[in-house]
């Protein structure tokens, strides 16, 4: 009966979609920095799979559903970007060269802990961990990455931003929203992104910059390392 009702594509796209509407009220109701909705609603999917004993192929059913708009969504940041044009074309060097130094000291953080954890056969999926996901997993499957793993630490990056974004900006004194923006954007993309939107509108069109800046320039370092 269970796997009749869950295999259906409407399960898999309804789960995650409630998922993510209670996780935003806990959100808002806690304001808990660590209640962020998308690891919420994530452990809640996982959850309900578990106790429920469902398949991950009858889940994917219909939140295959959900992966497609993943691009599409990426590409609206454009608009952000747009409407705060003038303000990228005053900082448009140190956004660079900021987006620039922030990829190429997440991939040296990679590397080095791969070395040292000796874990080298994940280097090419984890290398591009701080782009969005859309990027991150072609970067991984053009150099023999596993886009799954890759996925994994790009979620886990995202969220671990997101959450400790706000924290780290008082404790080191930033209040310059364009640095804020680029900052959050530059390691923890897309979701870090959303924080940014809520902090500020200033701060989530550098952060949308950054994201998409920080995508270009992984992907040229990627075929160095």
């Amino acid at each position: 009966m269970i796997d009749t009702l869950t295999s259906t594509p409407f399960f898999g796209l309804g789960v995650t979609l409630l998922c993510w509407y209670l996780a935003v009220r806990f959100q808002k109701r806690t304001g808990l920095l660590i209640c962020n909705p998308v690891l919420v609603a994530s452990l809640l999917v996982i959850g309900i799979m578990l106790l429920f004993h469902i398949p991950l192929d009858n889940y994917n059913a219909g939140g295959s559903i959900i992966k497609l708009l993943l691009a599409p969504a990426t590409a609206v940041l454009a608009l952000n970007i747009y409407q705060q044009r003038a303000i990228l074309k005053r900082n448009f060097w140190p956004v660079v060269l900021g987006c620039f130094v922030g990829s190429l000291v997440s991939m040296l953080l990679v590397q080095v802990l791969c070395r040292l954890f000796q874990a080298e056969a994940s280097l090419n999926s984890l290398l591009p961990k701080s782009v969005t996901t859309a990027i991150a997993v072609s970067i991984a499957e053009s150099s023999g990455g596993l886009p799954a793993l890759t996925a994994a630490s790009v979620i886990i990056t995202g969220i671990e931003g997101a959450m400790l974004a706000p924290l780290f900006a008082k404790v080191f004194h930033v209040t310059d929203p364009v640095v804020e923006g680029v900052a959050i954007g530059a390691c923890s993309h897309a979701v870090g992104t959303s924080k940014a939107l809520e902090i500020g509108p200033l701060q989530g069109a550098m952060s949308s910059i950054a994201l998409c800046v920080c995508g270009i320039i992984t992907s040229i370092l990627a075929m160095f390392f």
